[in-house]
């Protein structure tokens, strides 16, 4: 026996290599040497940039007498949950089931055929000590009562994950409207966002909020999106000198992060900001989107694709890199400056963190924005003379696929062809090392695929991405592939026994306790919706007999989940996004033009509602292009809602008009490509 984890493909497992525990994959073939052992399996979840996972694994399993106990009497098995969402998600559910709350690291206890019969999280050395010697003694003395724990919990896992919630009211208007304003009564309008602490990045409802404002004009729903947009972007969970956002804040008011830096969340948030500066101008979206973009580019990417995230610690300390105090600040910047950047950035003799350290923030900004980016800039060189955060250059597909999405869409709202091509690159190299025989790996390392089927939300995902860059260039490579992926999720990932349900991994994967398929958005939108999004938007970009296959698939699957809206809106953020653009048909614009430089296709692409399918070209060029031409020697769009075309338009305001857009055409900017 030994540890196992050195050719991993996952650095979180690499990081656990030297650790004394026999750690293993997990594998059919660990799960057969705990029966052929008669020990239960020691299950451990995490991910590389886990603060309280880092700890657990310096306080016990770099132990050699914690190590000694797990080797002894169990099979212990590391899991990377980006990795392998498909396992962390059913330990989760039994994990938030037996003690009503989850988190990471995971740590449960497992038959040899994986059912849970304890489940818990971060346990400090004693504790967990104690925890073995009682689960070891359960195991050898009482395992007639740990056979029906670990029957019943896993019955009751897949009884809870067997159905949808029935008797869903109709996708429409009432619907959308309603659950809209069943979250705004949520809203904390003193802060921004929703709930308490932890507070979370509502990346996902700011989204369905400004489509919602898109189609109903109304002002809360906007007016909610720029409360928590300007709150995250001034606050602490926002790097005031590096850009990009942190996973979450620690407080209610967005202060105090928990420092580790997502590849989702800011592909997410980039998306969102990007939208919120294309609809209203607002120059703090814009500038949050520029650096927003501008952090992935520079800090996650690996060649053209981008990793997955950037460590809570450094230095064995969380937060170390980024926290300052005032006299720190006047050593690097003098007196005058020092003092200057303390009143701006809210750094406080007491501190906002730990031992009289502050987070940086931006509550307002100065009047002087030249001694601002000189001074940021400065603070940002003596920043990288600090140690720096690990980073994890796993790349995931799903989360590269929304970081395609996302530069797409602030490539439009930046007028950034840049970003275009940066989309661009990442699809390629992504179709290149995880497209292997027709199928998706979940992630490569050193751009080398692992073994992870790719799941769900990697399809959905990374096809809407396909679908926004087909958009911009008319390539029908980028559309052609997303629609073999559609086909292959259409083939393996649905329910035959209810119709519009998903499953998260294929029927042609692993064998697991059960098969996952949870509907609800959590940290990244469900797959299930990202699916619909893709299958929504490639319905009107694919050849007819596809198009009414995607048509009705993504009906179904917005059917199917219909009460989860009404009931449970908060929790299902991307679904209500695909649902406003569902009932405006969804939206599309078709350009007849001469060349993708065309001001008018530009101005479609700035006035386009969220959700909205825009294309340019000659006649013919595309399916929303057939039959469709310039009208008397003038560019020329068709706005179509559903099956139904208005008469076509020559100029922004006339768009503008025939989409309904708020306010009407604000200034824009062009993107060519």
């Amino acid at each position: 026996m030994a540890n196992r984890l050195a050719t991993s493909a996952s650095p979180y497992l690499r990081q656990h290599a030297d650790n004394p525990v026999h750690w293993q994959e997990w594998t059919p073939e660990a799960l057969a040497e705990a029966a052929e052992r008669d020990v239960p399996i020691l299950l451990s979840v995490g991910y590389a940039a886990c603060h309280w996972c880092h700890v657990m694994a310096h306080g016990s399993f770099e132990d050699a007498d914690v190590a000694a106990v797990m080797n002894e009497g169990f099979v212990c098995i590391k899991v990377d949950r980006e990795e392998r969402p498909d396992i962390d998600a059913i330990y989760m559910n039994a994990t938030m089931a037996l003690t009503g709350r989850g988190g990471w690291p995971m740590t449960c206890f497992l038959t040899p055929d994986g059912r849970p019969f304890y489940c818990g999280t971060y346990y400090p050395k004693d504790t967990f000590l104690n925890l073995l010697s009682a689960i070891s003694e359960t195991w050898r003395q009482r395992r007639d009562e740990v056979e029906d724990a670990s029957d019943r919990i896993a019955g009751e896992l897949r009884s809870m994950a067997a159905r949808l919630p029935g008797d869903g009211p109709p996708i429409d208007a009432m619907l959308c409207d309603g659950a809209v304003a069943a979250v705004l009564r949520d809203e904390d309008t003193a802060h921004g966002g929703f709930g308490g602490a932890p507070k979370f990045p509502p990346s996902a409802m700011m989204e369905t909020l400004l489509r919602h404002y898109e189609r109903t004009a109304g002002r809360p729903a906007l007016e909610a999106v720029a409360r928590v947009g300007a709150a995250m972007a001034r606050g602490g969970i926002y790097d005031q000198l590096a850009g990009g956002f942190a996973r979450y804040s620690v407080d209610n008011a967005w202060v105090v992060p928990h420092f580790e830096k997502m590849l989702y969340d800011n592909a997410l948030l980039l998306r969102a900001y990007a939208h919120w500066a294309r609809r209203t101008g607002d120059p703090l979206a814009r500038r949050v989107a520029e650096q927003t973009a501008r952090f992935l580019l520079e800090e996650l990417s690996a060649g053209a694709m981008f990793v997955s995230s950037l460590d809570a610690d450094a230095d064995g300390r969380e937060g170390s890199t980024y926290v300052w105090t005032r006299q720190q600040l006047t050593e690097v910047l003098g007196d005058d400056d020092g003092r200057w950047a303390a009143d701006v950035f809210g750094v406080t003799a007491s501190g906002t963190f730990e031992s009289g350290t502050s987070v940086l923030q931006l509550p307002v900004d100065p009047d002087d924005p030249e001694r601002l980016e000189r001074v940021r800039q400065r603070l940002l060189v003596a920043r990288r003379s600090r140690a720096q955060p690990a980073r994890d250059d796993k790349v995931v597909t799903a989360w590269n696929g929304m970081a395609i999405t996302a530069l797409t869409e602030a490539a439009v709202a930046l007028g950034d062809s840049g970003l275009i091509s940066a989309a661009q690159d990442c699809a390629a190299a992504l179709l290149d090392v995880h497209l292997v025989d027709g199928r998706l790996r979940r992630a490569s390392l050193g751009g080398r695929a692992g073994h992870s089927a790719g799941i769900l939300e990697d399809y959905g995902a990374l096809a809407t991405g396909l679908l926004s860059i087909y958009q911009l260039d008319g390539d029908p490579r980028w559309r052609d592939t997303a629609a073999g992926l559609l086909d292959t999720a259409l083939a393996h990932f649905t329910d035959p026994a209810q119709p519009g349900r998903w499953f998260d991994s294929a029927d042609d994967a692993e064998v697991l306790v059960l098969r996952p398929g949870d509907p609800l958005d959590g940290a990244t939108p469900s797959g299930a919706a990202l699916i619909t999004e893709a299958l929504l938007t490639a319905a009107h970009l694919v050849e007819a007999d596809r198009s009414e296959r995607y048509r009705q698939a993504a009906a179904d699957a917005l059917a199917a989940h219909s009460a989860l809206l009404a009931r449970a809106p908060r929790s299902v953020g991307h679904w209500l996004a695909v649902a406003e653009a569902y009932i405006r048909g969804p939206l599309q614009i078709a350009v007849a033009c001469q060349s993708t430089d065309s001001a008018l296709l530009a101005e479609a692409r700035r006035l386009a509602p969220g959700g909205t399918i825009v294309v340019g070209g000659a006649p013919g060029s595309s399916e929303l292009l057939i039959g469709r031409d310039r009208v008397d020697g003038a560019d020329a769009a068709y706005v179509c809602r559903g099956p139904v075309c208005d008469l076509p338009v020559g100029s922004a305001a006339e768009l503008a008009v025939a989409l309904e857009v708020p306010g009407g055409p604000a200034p824009g900017v062009t993107c060519g490509t």
